[in-house]
């Protein structure tokens, strides 16, 4: 069963078409990534499923409910979280903070199970918990951009990036805990421009250029498939 049907989308800014029928599902407990370079629409999908940006046509529809153009807030509290790209923590405030804030939704007798997986994922946040969010290195932060998602208790998480900046030790320690996640019953869109990473922990891949899908399958036929070697894994580790 999808948890996740995007059907026909269109998203423009004014004038300017950035997303142009996109289609994509994402099955329960599933991984699915959509990998481009930088600037093909990856982060307007991932805004337009969260309901940060308005959809111009075609439908989004989440556990089988249509949630176009419902509101972020709304999305939320269906269970549709997202770590932003650039990891957007709140700097000033402290880890513990930063986590109450992605429980804010929900009821707060799981606050305390629900931390206590977050740590067992990402033991380092409860090193850091008073410790001020900007004081921490990037891979930490992008830990805590996580598990601040994890705390909205989501059925599917967006992760936007998971990789950007980090080191490859650290982007092999986040990927291995997003199968993690995964196998905790979460299923997890990744849009990314690591493909090397991405797919070799998704199920099925997608591949965007110029604000359409220009080509999918299961990630590992598409890890091996020439035309896309060729493209973006021909020694590089970035699309």
């Amino acid at each position: 069963m999808s948890v996740l049907n995007v059907n026909n989308l269109h998203v423009a800014m004014g004038v300017q078409q950035i997303l142009r029928g996109v289609e994509i599902k994402v099955e329960e407990r599933g991984i699915v990534t959509v990998l481009g370079s930088n600037g093909v629409g990856k982060t307007t999908l991932m805004r337009a499923i969260s309901n940060i940006y308005q959809v111009t046509e075609g439908e989004i529809l989440f556990n089988g409910q249509d949630i176009t153009n419902i509101g972020s807030d709304k999305v939320v509290r269906e269970g549709l979280c997202q770590a932003p790209e650039g990891r957007q923590i709140f700097a000033n405030m402290s880890v513990e903070e930063n986590l109450l804030l992605g429980a804010y939704h929900q009821d707060k007798k799981h606050f305390k199970q629900d931390r206590e997986w977050v740590f067992e994922l990402f033991p380092i946040l409860k090193e850091r918990l008073k410790q001020q969010a900007g004081a921490m290195s990037g891979g930490e932060q992008q830990m805590l951009c996580i598990g601040r998602a994890l705390m909205g208790r989501p059925k599917l998480l967006l992760l936007d990036e998971p990789s950007l900046g980090l080191a490859p030790l650290v982007i092999k320690c986040i990927f291995d805990l997003i199968v993690k996640i995964r196998e905790a019953g979460t299923a997890i869109l990744i849009v990314e421009q690591n493909a090397k990473a991405a797919l070799a922990v998704a199920d099925y891949a997608y591949i965007m250029e110029g604000g359409q899908i220009i080509m999918q399958g299961s990630a590992a036929e598409l890890a091996k498939d020439d035309r896309l070697e060729a493209a973006y894994l021909g020694g590089h580790a970035h699309v």
